[in-house]
């Protein structure tokens, strides 16, 4: 056989050397030592030892040509004649490896069912295996006899390779393999485990697009004929499937759920940890439920295997999140885990300690952890810190002691991503405990006195720039944004000075100060600093003018900006030259897909005037713009607000393949039938969408422009524009028929018949919803801009939202209805959870700013309440949110 991976080469225990047989290796030299395989007398151990070496520059990425491979072939086929059993899995393994192509397979395929009928099983299962892995659906029929018998075989290796090979196949050919379902359930009663374990994965398979056959499935074998301990985990993951989707779980007569239970008194480690890791991730699971889950968990935390341990305080963590009550009882077990050696075991107990742990425990549990974190890796300690913040914003009071435990890790040896995680944290924390400001942003201002990351250092600086300004004694800052100007690099330096100048736009007491030094900086040696200091000075003196009111120079200087920089860096590449200088207000604020989905699953090509473009969005956006403004009945519109997402109005391969773009101006709407002819005998010519806005009371139909000609596999467009009143969100529901006049095409010439015959062809409904009329445009920090709108624009109202599944459906169902953007990743909601915030933000048609604070809470019996606040530049778009909500 091979040689080892690793060979000790010097005795010496002291000087202990290790070195790879493989090291050094060639792919050319490898093929010349593959001659042996020629040779009369074989040597089996060579050979073995040749195999290797070509297997390990298979699996290092190296590649063989056509000709290398088809030699290599050739060859290792020649190795059948050995009776060598080492040697003949050797070869089993070269061919599977080496994927032969279809016209080798078949000089293969006759040893190979040789050897699937041999005596000996290890041959049998080896060959079936590499059968399947290399054979054609042409040749499978031929020995699919053979394995429905296999998988039947006494012999639980031949059985479970048929299985296993059955499993691969469902991928290529899913009609042959499921004819095997007789075979493979009379396998899932085999006394064998792995057996049992493959059969039921096979079976299951087979059955998962049927769920009423997965259902029936899991029934039968619930009730106890199942033994394999791996088949038992299987058959627990399946009835947790079968219980989230159709929710059986929820009152009354609950088998599945009963059965997940019993698992729990199962006598393999294994079943039990599965059972209770399925139980505490169902929808719904109340306390009560969780009780006998957290029991044995409990069990394995004191278990003298570490395994053990891992699983049970893993899945205790992931409880902790959304029933930190259930967890308490544990909490005398986890603490003694602290000093376990194992440090991925001691960092889950920890943060498990901090998710559940009370007020008066946050003291101790501090003094615990200081010695623990210069024991652990960073990966670890950032999972502690993320914790430390929950615990925080958990219990704001103990605020002190953990933003000191915060500053002083920051002050230890870490990389740059623990280090970030540290001051997000204290951001974070200065941000919702108003109380915290002063001492996290002196913690932040000491760090970036020795800070080697740029990165943190600028952010830091921006965010004291905006925090600074508002605390009882500004000045005390200055001496460290300062420091930053002489000490640090161009890129510190140029945001340090953005920093100072904040502080003088906000503090006039400091404004004096804040000239002298910004002066200094007109002499850096760095362009962008001098020039960031001049505009700074012009401005903060009154002689640069950004806007007419000092509100107008905080928003220059404080104000994100409104377009994505995706959006902007393109419209700066296609900005030509001109006396025309650059509008900004011309970027598309919107980010978005790109606008004409291409449906390759079904074949579908896109259509429209984008469908040769991809790339960023404001190309498209362009396109968008320019087509209509081209054509003249649309010329006097006005400026196009937003361009929706194509809406499929047919099925996948119909005939005509029909899609609409929604075009929102102020005072009108255009919509863009995008058509495709998959018919390749036919032309449709003088194409229209005849639309009835019966059911759109304020939309008037004011042109149309139909499509004069439609040859197959070539897109066109067709438009109607509706007028509708301006300042008003008005909606409706459009039915669309296409109509047209269709001549046969001759296939051998392509030339179409002169007469044709008028048709129609039904489309599905459309439908212009209050989300059309709103701009998904993000902010980057969302308080800030909350703070900086008005208060006096703000409204906020109360709402049912009946019964739900989850406080998930409910987010997205509101997210939908009002076609905003979520904040800070605020639209993922965590399972199992009771209460949410999500934050929105967008763009109004009209260019109307909207900031959205959601709050949402959910009863035990599923009902969902949420608290909607809205501010936005007009207080009558702020009622018009609250109204669309209302309606929706």
């Amino acid at each position: 056989m091979a040689q080892p991976l690793v060979v000790k080469k010097d005795d010496d225990l002291d000087e202990e050397e290790y070195y790879s047989p493989f090291l050094g290796i060639e792919k050319g030299a490898v093929l010349q030592e593959a001659r042996v395989f020629h040779d009369p007398q074989l040597d089996a151990r060579r050979c073995c030892q040749v195999i290797t070496k070509l297997l390990y520059l298979l699996n290092q990425g190296d590649t063989f040509t056509k000709v290398e491979a088809t030699e290599v072939f050739f060859a290792t086929t020649k190795l059948f004649q050995s009776k060598d059993a080492g040697l003949r899995r050797m070869v089993y393994l070269m061919i599977k490896e080496l994927s032969p192509s279809a016209d080798e397979v078949i000089i293969v395929t006759s040893s190979l069912m040789k050897d699937m009928n041999s005596k000996t099983d290890m041959y049998r299962a080896n060959a079936i295996r590499v059968l399947c892995r290399i054979i054609d659906s042409t040749l499978l029929t031929q020995i699919e006899r053979y394995l429905k018998q296999a998988i039947v075989d006494k012999n639980p290796v031949v059985a479970s390779a048929a299985l296993v090979s059955g499993i691969y196949l469902l991928q290529t050919s899913p009609e042959v393999v499921k004819r095997w379902s007789n075979e493979v359930q009379e396998a899932v009663q085999s006394r064998a485990a792995l057996v049992q374990f493959h059969a039921l994965a096979l079976l299951h398979q087979i059955r998962q697009n049927d769920r009423l056959a997965v259902s029936k499935l899991v029934t039968s074998l619930t009730r106890g004929s199942v033994r394999s301990p791996l088949a038992q985990c299987l058959l627990i993951r399946y009835t947790s499937q079968v219980i989230r989707e159709s929710g059986v779980n929820q009152g009354g007569d609950r088998p599945f759920f009963d059965f997940l239970e019993s698992c729990l008194r199962n006598k393999a480690e294994m079943v039990i940890l599965e059972a209770a890791r399925a139980i505490t991730e169902l929808n719904g699971v109340t306390s009560r439920e969780l009780t006998p889950a957290i029991t044995v968990l409990q069990l394995f935390l004191s278990s003298s295997k570490p395994v053990l341990r891992f699983a049970a305080v893993r899945t205790l963590n992931k409880v902790a999140s959304t029933h930190p009550l259930a967890v308490t009882n544990c909490n005398i077990d986890m603490e003694s885990l602290i000093s376990d050696q194992n440090r991925s075991i001691a960092t889950l107990a920890i943060t498990t300690l901090l998710k559940t742990g009370n007020e008066s425990s946050v003291d101790r549990l501090m003094k615990q952890m200081t010695n623990f974190m210069s024991d652990i890796a960073d990966e670890f300690k950032i999972v502690v810190v993320e914790a430390i913040r929950s615990l925080c914003l958990k219990f704001p009071l103990k605020y002190r002691s953990l933003m000191n435990f915060l500053s002083n890790i920051l002050r230890e040896e870490g990389g740059f991503e623990y280090k970030k995680a540290i001051v997000d944290s204290i951001i974070i924390l200065i941000r919702d405990i108003p109380d915290a400001k002063e001492s996290g942003l002196f913690h932040l201002c000491e760090f970036i006195e020795d800070c080697e990351f740029t990165y943190l250092s600028t952010q830091i600086l921006h965010f004291l720039g905006n925090e600074g300004p508002k605390t009882s004694d500004p000045s005390k800052y200055i001496r460290y944004i300062y420091n930053r100007v002489i000490l640090e690099n161009a890129t510190v330096r140029a945001s340090a000075v953005s920093t100072l100048a904040k502080f003088g736009a906000l503090v006039d007491s400091l404004k004096p100060r804040i000239f002298v030094l910004l002066r200094r900086c007109l002499f850096d040696g760095d362009d962008e600093v001098r020039d960031r200091a001049t505009l700074y000075l012009k401005l903060l003196g009154g002689e640069a003018t950004v806007g007419e009111t000092e509100k107008d120079v905080n928003e220059f200087l404080f104000g994100s900006l409104d377009v994505p920089l995706v959006n902007l860096q393109t419209s700066l590449r296609n900005y030509e030259p001109s006396d025309a200088p650059f509008d900004i207000s011309s970027v598309p604020k919107e980010t978005k897909s790109q606008p004409l989905a291409e449906k390759k699953s079904t074949g579908k090509k896109p259509t429209g005037p984008a469908s040769a473009v991809s790339g960023p969005v404001s190309t498209v956006d362009a396109s968008y713009e320019k087509l209509l403004s081209s054509i003249p009945e649309f010329a006097d519109f006005g400026k196009l607000f937003k361009s929706s997402a194509p809406v499929e109005l047919t099925e996948a391969e119909t005939e005509y393949s029909v899609n609409v773009v929604k075009h929102i101006y102020d005072g009108h709407v255009v919509l863009q039938y995008n058509c495709t002819n998959t018919i390749p005998e036919q032309l449709l010519e003088q194409v229209v969408v005849f639309v009835d806005a019966s059911e759109a009371d304020e939309f008037l139909e004011v042109a149309s422009k139909p499509l004069e000609s439609l040859p197959y596999d070539s897109p066109g467009q067709t438009f109607v524009a509706f007028e509708k009143p301006e300042g008003v969100i008005a909606t409706g529901k459009f039915s669309n028929i296409l109509k047209f006049i269709v001549k046969e095409v001759d296939p051998s010439t392509g030339e179409a018949e002169d007469d044709g015959v008028e048709d129609e062809y039904q489309l599905e409904d459309l439908e212009i919803v209050s989300a059309d009329y709103m701009l998904k445009v993000g902010v980057s920090n969302f308080r800030n801009a909350w703070e900086s709108m008005d208060p006096e624009s703000e409204r906020v109202d109360e709402y049912g939202l009946g019964v739900r599944e989850g406080l998930a459906e409910a987010v997205s169902a509101v997210i939908s209805i009002l076609g905003m953007q979520p904040c800070e990743g605020t639209d993922a909601v965590p399972s199992n959870s009771r209460s949410h915030t999500c934050l929105l933000s967008g763009v109004f048609i009209g260019n109307v700013k909207v900031l959205v604070r959601l709050s949402f809470g959910i009863t035990s019996s599923k009902e969902v309440a949420m608290k909607l606040a809205v501010r936005s530049d007009d207080p009558e778009i702020s009622d018009k949110i609250h109204e669309i909500v209302a309606n929706g």
